[in-house]
C-alpha cells in the first residue's frame, strides 16, 4: 500500500467504520433508555448530520478518482472539516459545560479514534510529495525501452 491515494481511501474508510460503528452503539444505547430520556432531533439536526456523513463517504470515492492536486486539496478541506466538527462536538461541550456531555464512554473512545484517523488523512496529504504523484503514473513496470525491469 505505497499509493497515497489508496493509502488516504483506506484512511477514510477506517474513519467511516468508526462513525458508523458509533453511532450504531449510541443508538442502542438511546433505544435501551426510558422515553423520557431520549433525544429527539429536529429535521435540521438530522439533515446537517446527513451531509457530515456523506464528507467520509464521498471521499472514499474521491481519494480513488481525482486528480493530484484536487485529491490533495479535498483531502486537506475534507478532513480539516470533519475533524473540527468532530472534535467540537464531542469534547468541547463537556469542558466548557454546555449541556450534557456525550456521557457514553464508548462513544468519546470511538470519537478519539475517529478524530486521530482525520488528523492522519489531513497530515498524509499535506506532506504529499507533489513530484512522486506527477511521476508516478508515467512509470511503466517492465518496460525493456526504458531499461527498467521487475525483475
Amino acid at each position: 500500500m505505497h499509493d497515497i491515494k489508496e493509502r488516504l481511501s483506506v484512511l477514510w474508510i477506517f474513519a467511516l467504520l468508526n462513525y458508523l460503528y458509533a453511532d450504531v452503539i449510541a443508538l442502542w444505547a438511546i433505544l435501551g433508555s426510558p422515553p423520557a430520556d431520549t433525544p429527539h432531533l429536529g429535521q435540521l439536526a438530522l439533515a446537517g448530520s446527513a451531509v457530515l456523513m456523506e464528507i467520509p463517504i464521498a471521499m472514499i470515492l474521491a481519494s480513488r478518482l481525482l486528480p493530484f492536486r484536487a485529491n490533495r486539496l479535498a483531502n486537506i478541506i475534507a478532513g480539516s472539516i470533519v475533524t473540527l466538527v468532530n472534535g467540537f462536538l464531542t469534547f468541547i461541550p463537556p469542558l466548557v459545560g454546555w449541556g450534557r456531555p456525550p456521557a457514553l464512554p464508548e462513544y468519546l473512545f470511538f470519537a478519539t479514534i475517529e478524530t486521530v484517523c482525520t488528523v492522519a488523512i489531513v497530515w498524509q496529504a499535506w506532506t504529499w510529495p507533489g513530484a512522486d504523484a506527477a511521476v508516478a503514473p508515467q512509470l511503466i513496470v517492465g518496460q525493456p525501452a526504458a531499461g527498467i525491469s521487475s525483475s
